[in-house]
């Protein structure tokens, strides 16, 4: 089977020769194993470690795409920056990480309807990057490898706006502007996408980043996803399926309560699995292997102690009865490669992993 063929099957949860398999590297990381001579300066990571699917189209979804961002303050390590959005965020400078959230514009409905809202519902095509959308869906299909369009979708579009805290006391207090949010950025981006996938052509799957969790809790509750996420998810899930596109949801964090909701909503794929934030892919597998497949659940930690033996039991614990339970699953960490995880332990989490099919099928 090719790259492609693997991929598409696991997110149809249908067989596979060999599971498919990738992963993002830090900055950091691909430095470090610049430095150390096992990867080439600007070396395409797919290539080198064979990863199964490439991706790209994330839109900017910045408010105000003309406004130059402004450094406000600055040390040696970091810098605060306002952006398009309003939003004032500290910044690492010399390595990755969330920013700290130090001041937000909109902080209500008010705010976003006068300041932000007429920026998001008329279509301008300098958010769309369809040069590298579509170089690197050529490339894809050169090399048999699946293409997803990935992005952002309603949670991460809103928190950069006006962030955490002011959102979801939204949610309790102002249910409806926040109601307004969602529904608009899925708008958004479907209006993009349209123009996006009509001239660029369409991709293999669909990949949404939305973290709503952290840990061992989400950031709202089962009911209040239900009344303010499900519908724009919807909007956007049915956009993918009315182009027969499979739709993977990324979360980091606790979101095992979300679960269903993003079922019905149309999820056919759930990504990455935290495990320290609380989330076991093996009992996700067993409430949900019937309805969709698992793309991630692997403890970072047990790849980054580079300990083959304790990478072995990881695979077997969480890979093994996912498999043999019938649904689909793609080989990946529950977060992504920091640079304490050795080249050589990355290579063989991606071989031996990838195996796992294999003898899944003997035993």
């Amino acid at each position: 089977m090719t790259h492609r063929e693997r991929m598409l099957n696991a997110l149809g949860r249908k067989p596979v020769d060999l599971l498919p398999r990738g992963d993002g590297l830090w900055g950091e990381t691909a430095r470090k194993y610049v430095a150390q001579g096992k990867l080439k300066e600007n070396e395409d990571h797919v290539i080198h470690f064979d990863m199964s699917w490439r991706g790209a189209g994330w839109l900017n979804s910045t408010a105000d795409i003309d406004f130059k961002e402004q450094v406000l303050e600055e040390t040696e390590e970091t810098k605060l920056v306002l952006n398009g959005n309003g939003a004032r965020l500290r910044w690492w400078k010399n390595k990755a990480g969330t920013p700290e959230h130090v001041g937000f514009n909109v902080t209500d409905r008010a705010a976003w309807e006068t300041q932000i809202k007429p920026r998001l519902v008329k279509l301008d095509r300098r958010r769309i990057p369809f040069d590298d959308y579509r170089k690197t869906r050529a490339l894809a299909a050169a090399e048999d490898r699946a293409f997803c369009w990935g992005g952002v979708a309603p949670f991460e579009q809103m928190h950069p706006l006006c962030g955490h805290e002011n959102m979801l006391m939204g949610m309790a207090l102002d249910p409806d502007w926040v109601k307004d949010m969602v529904m608009t950025y899925a708008r958004f981006t479907v209006m993009h996408l349209e123009e996006l996938f009509a001239e660029a052509g369409p991709p293999d799957f669909m990949f949404f980043y939305e973290d709503m969790g952290f840990k061992e809790k989400p950031f709202m509750s089962p009911d209040m996803y239900r009344e303010i996420m499900l519908p724009g998810h919807k909007l956007l899930f049915d956009f993918a399926h009315a182009r027969r596109l499979k739709v993977v949801v990324h979360s980091c964090g606790y979101v095992e309560p979300f679960v269903p909701g993003l079922i019905e909503a149309g999820m056919d794929c759930l990504q990455a699995m935290e495990v320290k934030a609380g989330m076991d892919m093996p009992k996700l597998c067993r409430r949900f292997g019937d309805r969709i497949s698992f793309f991630g659940g692997i403890d970072i930690r047990i790849i980054a102690s580079n300990d083959f033996k304790r990478i072995d039991e990881e695979l077997e614990r969480k890979i093994r009865p996912v498999i043999e339970s019938g649904t689909g699953y793609v080989l990946h960490s529950d977060h992504s490669i920091p640079p304490e995880v050795e080249h050589d332990t990355l290579r063989y989490f991606f071989e031996k992993g990838s195996r796992m099919a294999q003898t899944a099928r003997r035993a």
